[in-house]
């Protein structure tokens, strides 16, 4: 059933965009709470599963993280187990989702990736955003930021990256990554940068959690 005191702006990205900037503008701009990178905190807290576990495999589909299952990363009598597995595939997907439903409760909030538009959509009301912008624009951004310092690598990193939230999304949802058909707005960043950008989707967001 779906909770109309509150909504959700679900933000899709490309790697390098400047989607968590962007994120964090929007929640400003509409005074809202802001959640990425809380997500993990707060999944492996309720689960007892370690952090490092839950970073590792953010946003990655089951085929990939499965392979992580013979390392040793701190699990106790709090964790999902499943027969001698420490985690079933898709029970760290289980324990987001339980999270992001909850803090949708609380109020209106900005959450990024992690296809809360889909998980939430019958829970909330949820405005879907993907956010992308050109692959030069992408690229200056992944290397002023220091995760890699030629543009041969910045350009393998986002492919890499965009590929695996892709393949995420992909195979948790009935929808296409990046498709804008997915969502109900996409924008280029590239063309107007961050705080336009930013802007735009408040104006956007606002008309329609405010459309009768």
């Amino acid at each position: 059933m779906e909770n109309d005191k509150t909504y959700v702006v679900a933000l899709g990205r490309q790697f390098g965009c400047g989607g968590r900037e962007i994120g964090q503008l929007i929640a400003k701009g509409l005074d809202i709470d802001y959640y990425d990178k809380e997500l993990l905190r707060e999944a492996a807290k309720s689960s007892g599963v370690n952090q490092d576990f839950f970073e590792a495999a953010d946003e990655r589909s089951p085929h990939f993280f499965s392979s992580l299952w013979s390392f040793n990363l701190g699990y106790n009598t709090g964790a999902y187990f499943i027969g001698n597995t420490p985690l079933s595939d898709d029970s760290i997907y289980r324990a987001q989702s339980e999270v992001m439903t909850s803090l949708a409760d609380r109020g209106p909030c900005v959450i990024v990736g992690r296809t809360a538009d889909y998980l939430l959509r019958n829970h909330c009301k949820v405005v879907s955003v993907f956010v992308h912008s050109s692959l030069d624009d992408r690229v200056k951004r992944i290397i002023a930021r220091g995760d890699a310092k030629t543009e041969k690598e910045a350009r393998e990193m986002a492919e890499k990256q965009n590929k695996l939230r892709a393949e995420y999304y992909n195979f948790y949802t009935d929808k296409r990554w990046g498709d804008a058909a997915s969502y109900d707005l996409c924008i280029d960043a590239s063309l107007l940068g961050t705080q336009v950008t930013a802007d735009i989707i408040i104006d956007f967001v606002k008309k329609i959690v405010n459309k009768k």
